[in-house]
């Protein structure tokens, strides 16, 4: 794979591809998408986007890398306040929903089964909820676990939940009722009184 743009016309090439990648893959998926839409959505070729990103398995590692970041900046994470946190990746699902569909897709196609984030992702987040443990504000439990389950609380009415799907066009009341309830079920999760795990 390229080391990527070195120019602002190549860096500007490599964002089209990028967003326009991020439609295809999430509307598609890995197998149904096809490069020959992502170069006409973006306005280039098909040697700018094996010039930028080796094939097209190597774009899709950089689309879901490129969105993980973008949610990352967006939501802040605070492990003395991950009901805060829950609500604030509820709100962005709600606002940008495409990287759930990345990673289903992900899930869906290539990796079926273990983390689907990179370990030097979560790993500034899991210190903090051990040290937020250590200071009883956090109880017991392994830290991933609880990562985890607060990250499937956020995503509870995001577009893969078996349940149902929210979208951002739904009454603000709707959202307003969801936001409390997962930070209430956050809170009673994560409270130090509920005891140890088994």
């Amino acid at each position: 794979m390229s080391s990527g743009p070195v120019t602002a016309k190549g860096a500007a090439t490599s964002r089209r591809i990028l967003d326009a990648a991020a439609v295809e893959f999430a509307e598609r998926g890995i197998a149904g998408a096809r490069i020959d839409r992502i170069t006409a959505a973006a306005r280039t070729n098909k040697a700018q986007v094996y010039g930028y990103f080796g094939n097209k398995d190597g774009l899709f590692d950089a689309v879901i890398a490129d969105r993980a970041d973008q949610l990352m900046s967006a939501v802040p994470f605070d492990a003395d306040d991950l009901p805060g946190s829950a609500v604030a990746m509820y709100d962005e699902n709600l606002r940008d929903p495409q990287l759930v569909r990345l990673l289903t897709w992900l899930r869906l196609e290539r990796q079926p089964t273990g983390s689907l984030g990179r370990a030097a992702d979560h790993e500034s987040k899991l210190t903090a909820i051990a040290r937020a443990q250590a200071a009883g504000r956090v109880r017991a439990g392994d830290p991933s676990d609880l990562f985890a389950l607060v990250l499937s609380m956020a995503f509870s009415w995001s577009a893969a939940s078996i349940v149902y799907a929210a979208t951002a066009d739904e009454p603000e009341a709707d959202h307003d009722r969801r936001r409390r309830l997962l930070a209430a079920c956050v809170r009673d999760a994560i409270s130090p009184g509920a005891g140890p795990p088994d």
